[in-house]
């Protein structure tokens, strides 16, 4: 083995060299193989016949042509892959377009509900804008519709044999007075001042100066409880002398048809002193039989929160409202 490796070191000597065109070396090899004057060419091949048996080449194995069962089995099987990975794009396209479809209808579903309860929203707007205005329309039909003038209701003796304390000869003179039309007042509102004293001067002055009210005293009658005027007193406002509108509810409506009587106190704190009830006792009944009755009926008596549109406490809490129900009752 190491001779024929030298052999292949000097022939490859004489490859690597191209100016070598002969060798000149004559040498005995031990298998007995003698080179004298090999040319280029015999060298080469002497060469690769060595190289050869040095390191020999396994033959490839002959590529053995499929049978006809292979190559159908082998389309088989890739159809099988590919019908296997149709049926998986197909089933994740078809799961993905159902989980799309059932996005949609959600989504439908959604705006559905929307579109309902805005147009119920705005259905319950137009509703109650609708009555409303039919609420504001019938007031002011009530208001401003045409009342034929029935006249006025003649001046008399009402008192009949009842002896007064409070409703002096000089206050009912003023009442009988007053040109009272028929069917004018339907309506006697209690009111407290709010205030410990006062008198009918006083809240005039008040309702001019800090209300801006134009006609003064928003009351018709004022009734004091000794501080700034008499225990009991009736005063007589110039809504009443002048047959006005009072200014006493807040309702233009109410003002025109409801007469306002104000005990000076305040009953949030304080309750009506026993002269105050009573002169109220005798003005609201002395009044009901002046204003006449409206429909057969006789003025309605009512405390300013039970009739007034915005919320009141007024006469106050420890007003008697249930005597003065049990007083004067409808009818």
């Amino acid at each position: 083995m190491l001779k024929r490796l030298l052999v292949f070191l000097i022939l490859g000597i004489g490859i690597v060299d191209p100016c070598a065109r002969t060798w000149d070396v004559e040498e005995s090899l031990a298998d007995g193989v003698k080179l004298v004057g090999l040319t280029e060419q015999q060298k080469k091949e002497m060469f690769l016949k060595a190289r050869e048996d040095l390191f020999p080449i396994s033959p490839s194995p002959p590529t053995s042509q499929p049978s006809p069962a292979q190559k159908k089995n082998e389309k088989s099987s890739a159809s099988e892959k590919a019908s296997t990975t149709h049926k998986g794009s197909s089933h994740r396209t078809k799961k993905s377009s159902e989980e799309g479809h059932k996005r949609k209808e959600s989504t439908e579903k959604e705006e559905t509900v929307k579109r309902r309860e805005t147009t119920e929203r705005a259905s319950r707007e137009k509703s109650s804008q609708k009555s409303d205005e039919r609420e504001r329309s019938q007031i002011r039909i009530v208001k401003s519709g045409y009342q034929e003038d029935e006249g006025l209701i003649p001046a008399g003796d009402r008192g009949g044999k009842r002896r007064y304390r409070y409703l002096t000869p000089a206050v009912r003179r003023a009442i009988d007075r007053a040109p009272v039309k028929r069917g004018r007042w339907k309506y006697v509102i209690v009111h407290n001042s709010g205030t410990r004293q006062g008198n009918a001067r006083i809240f005039d002055l008040y309702h001019r100066r800090v209300r801006h009210m134009q006609n003064g005293l928003a009351y018709h009658f004022v009734i004091g409880n000794g501080r700034s005027s008499g225990n009991g007193q009736i005063e007589i406002g110039e809504r009443w002398r002048r047959q006005i509108n009072g200014g006493h509810v807040a309702s233009d409506y109410l003002n025109n048809i409801a007469l306002g009587i104000c005990l000076v106190g305040d009953y949030n704190r304080d309750v009506p002193t026993p002269q105050q009830l009573a002169a109220l006792e005798e003005l609201i009944s002395y009044l009901r039989g002046r204003v006449g009755r409206f429909k057969g009926r006789l003025a309605i008596v009512l405390g300013h929160r039970e009739i007034n549109p915005k919320p009141t406490d007024c006469p106050g809490k420890k007003f008697p409202l249930r005597w003065l129900h049990r007083k004067f009752p409808p009818r």
